[in-house]
Formats: C-alpha cells, structure tokens, sequence
C-alpha cells in the first residue's frame, strides 16, 4: 500500500476508533482523524516490527486493519488520559 493508502485506511480508523470509544475528544475531529493516522502507521509499524505480520500490499487485508484500528484505540485512550476533556 501506498502512503495515500494508509492515509486513507488511518481516516477510518480513526472513525472506527471513535465509534468503540464514544466521547467528547480534547481535539475534536481533526484531533481525532490526526489520531487515526498517526495510529494507522503506528499499528502497521508495530505488526511488522513485532508480531512478523508483514504489511500487505492489499488495502483489504484484515489484520491490517485490526492493527490500523488498535493503533487509533491505543492512541485514542493515551490522548485522553494526558490531556482529559478540555472541552468542558
């Protein structure tokens, strides 16, 4: 998968992501797609690096994509527990 790809499979991701873990966001939702990319690269870094699943070039493969949304989930939780809801 190309950069546009993963750029792509973090937006949703991220909207995945903010689905399981409904709540008011400290960024909002350009902090939240932000989250979702950034989560989307991560996963796919961490499946290839630690778990030898190697990143597959087909944008429909489904451990891809659970790598792609836990990494938004695990950014997600840690983004709202340094910075808590500031949109109160």
């Amino acid at each position: 998968m190309g950069i546009i790809s993963w750029i792509i499979l973090g937006l949703l991701a991220g909207a995945v992501a903010k689905i399981l873990l409904p709540g008011r966001d400290p960024g909002g939702l350009v902090g939240t797609t932000l989250i979702g990319i950034v989560g989307a690269f991560l996963g796919g870094w961490i499946s290839s690096r630690f778990l030898d699943h190697p990143i597959s070039k087909d944008f429909y493969d489904l451990p891809t994509w659970i790598s792609a949304v836990g990494g938004s989930l695990v950014l997600l939780v840690g983004y709202r527990l340094i910075f808590g809801n500031s949109r109160d």
